[in-house]
């Protein structure tokens, strides 16, 4: 155990750089994964039967293809996207594969969180907005998002705990960051303090999230 604790010593230099390479995967992977998620999720809230911009065919097709992909164990993902990512980024490993993977998964998962969010907006609001003269994508733009975005951020922020558990796995891809630092120094050399470690920060991390993320919300809803 004194040789365990310290390896761990030995490695604690090392735990700031795996963490700031654990943001920058989540950090990436939530900027172009929000924004796509976003757009695909507002599509699918517009296109639903009795709203805005009902279109039952778009609908459909979009809601099969988010059902396809949103349920498939990410580290099943990894694998199957790794030809995909080659031949769009050129490389099926490293952070860059790792951010390629995890955006994919986020999107899909951001997605149907933001259609669920703006489902709660009351149609009475939207209504409203309609029989005042807004255009339907001024409705969705200055009405259906800010009325939702109490409950846009809730999905947000469950979405950011996800991708902070993606990058973790994304390691066995050669990922780097924190998940990484426990695979590689801590389960493959059979010392669990290290890993324990990379898990605590990790607890952490999504406890410091969970909270920002259920605070804005609540500002939000007050407004």
């Amino acid at each position: 155990m004194n040789d365990q604790i310290d390896r761990l010593i030995d490695l604690l230099p090392k735990l700031p750089g795996e963490l700031a390479t654990t943001l920058m995967l989540v950090a990436m992977a939530m900027l172009l994964g929000g924004i796509l998620g976003l757009i695909l999720g507002v599509a699918l809230y517009a296109t639903r039967p009795g709203n805005i911009l009902e279109n039952k065919f778009i609908f459909n097709i979009l809601n099969v293809i988010v059902n396809i992909f949103r349920p498939i164990p990410f580290i099943i993902l990894l694998a199957a996207l790794q030809p995909f990512a080659r031949a769009i980024i050129g490389i099926g490993i490293g952070n860059q594969m790792a951010i390629f993977a995890m955006t994919f998964a986020a999107t899909f998962g951001i997605s149907r969180l933001v259609e669920q969010g703006l489902v709660t907006v009351p149609p009475g609001v939207v209504e409203a907005a309609r029989a005042s003269g807004a255009g339907r994508f001024r409705t969705l733009l200055t009405v259906v998002i800010p009325e939702g975005l109490g409950p846009l951020i809730l999905g947000y922020t469950y979405a950011f705990v996800a991708v902070i558990d993606m990058s973790a796995v994304a390691g066995y891809v050669g990922g780097e960051g924190l998940g990484n630092f426990a695979i590689q120094w801590g389960y493959r050399q059979f010392n669990p303090w290290v890993t324990w470690t990379a898990v605590i920060i990790i607890i952490i991390l999504v406890q410091v999230v969970q909270f920002l993320g259920n605070w804005l919300a609540r500002k939000a809803m007050r407004r």
